[in-house]
């Protein structure tokens, strides 16, 4: 993916709560294009794969079973310097040490429920946002 892209997904926690429209409204506000979205749910397998990187740590099937719990929101979203940009806007992993004004200080309920994914390199937005879309489904 380009370093003008990055890749995210509001969680199953943030979903039912109902907060998609003002997680989605920040985002718009910071600046950010969308350039794929879709609403959907995962099965555990495919959580399973999506965060391979993290199976040998002790939280990953606490994390696989919670990330196919419900339907998840997944988007690419377009901006200068996209990682860092959208890693400023939702804030630290651990909402209680999340800077005021950020996605997880307002809608995340613990540090396992935290609303959103980012993603943490431009390497590592390329591979999540092709798991979720197509070439074809990116404007």
């Amino acid at each position: 993916m380009r370093s003008d892209r990055t890749f995210t997904m509001i969680k199953p926690d943030a979903v039912a709560a109902g907060h998609i429209g003002a997680i989605l409204a920040k985002i718009n506000e910071a600046g950010f294009r969308i350039a794929a979205m879709k609403y959907t749910q995962i099965t555990k397998e495919q959580a399973k794969k999506f965060y391979e990187v993290h199976k040998e740590r002790p939280f990953y099937d606490e994390l696989t079973d919670f990330m196919s719990s419900g339907p998840i929101v997944a988007a690419i979203l377009e901006k200068e310097d996209a990682v860092a940009a959208f890693r400023k806007l939702i804030g630290a992993t651990n909402p209680a040490e999340a800077d005021e004004g950020t996605i997880r200080k307002e809608f995340a309920e613990s540090m396992s429920k935290n609303a959103v994914h980012g993603s943490d390199s431009d390497e590592n937005a390329c591979i999540e946002g092709a798991f979720y879309f197509s070439a074809t489904e990116v404007i």
